[in-house]
């Protein structure tokens, strides 16, 4: 039981590095992005296998428009192959898939298949695997203060848990572990509000080389964190008293 509370029932992913890593092999940056989808199903798999319950992962930032427009399309049309190839291996394995972002901006082709995949997986519970496309944290931020306006909050009335609410991910608890691979050490404006009190672990891995060991690593990590949320430990009281 001890060992299960160590694992932590949230973890976010910023999967950073499939550029570089193809650079490091002299291909176009493409193919790092497709490495790092199959690097993301095996890590699902590998969460699931360790009791996690929420795997959220930023595949493409508001900001990630501005690159290259050849680079832009390629993952957009990886999108379409990652849905073909691995959606119903995805789903036999208990995964539901859900997709947070602005979907105003991709191809009625993407949104299609974010829905196809939403759906052929919205009845499985082992793990849900959140994908962040054309997501930004303070977006994401502006637009919970925007529905909540529509509805006609007060603004008396609106506290942290009611705008929580309106987050677009409103449905899994907070993440309590954090990781960026790809040796940057930065949020990069992936779920602001929702990391608040998160476990930050960054590691110099390049994504598509992320495997078993990396989350591993992670996961021991974490369970020597002494997570007090802002507060103190009933035993440091006493220890004061003493």
């Amino acid at each position: 039981m001890e060992s299960q509370s160590r694992i932590p029932r949230h973890l976010a992913i910023v999967m950073d590095g499939n550029g570089r890593w193809a650079k490091k092999r002299f291909m176009p940056r493409f193919f790092g992005h497709k490495q790092g989808v199959d690097a993301l199903v095996r890590t699902v798999a590998a969460c699931a296998d360790r009791g996690i319950e929420y795997l959220t992962v930023f595949a493409f930032s508001s900001e990630n428009w501005k690159r290259p427009t050849e680079e832009v399309s390629g993952l957009m049309d990886l999108v379409l192959v990652a849905v073909s190839k691995y959606l119903a291996k995805l789903a036999s394995e208990g995964v539901r898939i859900r997709i947070v972002g602005d979907r105003s901006q991709v191809s009625d082709k993407v949104r299609n298949a974010w829905d196809q995949a939403e759906r052929a997986t919205e009845q499985n519970r082992r793990i849900t695997l959140s994908v962040a496309f054309n997501y930004g944290g303070r977006w994401d931020i502006v637009q919970a203060c925007q529905q909540a306006i529509r509805d006609g909050v007060p603004a008396h009335e609106l506290d942290e848990a009611r705008l929580s609410r309106y987050m677009a991910m409103n449905f899994a608890p907070d993440p309590d572990l954090f990781i960026r691979t790809g040796g940057e050490v930065r949020i990069s404006n992936f779920l602001l509000w929702q990391v608040a009190y998160a476990e930050l672990v960054f590691s110099d891995c390049l994504w598509p080389e992320f495997g078993d060991a990396q989350l591993d690593a992670a996961l021991a990590d974490y369970a020597d964190r002494d997570r007090r949320f802002g507060g103190v430990k009933a035993t440091d009281n006493l220890a004061e008293k003493a």
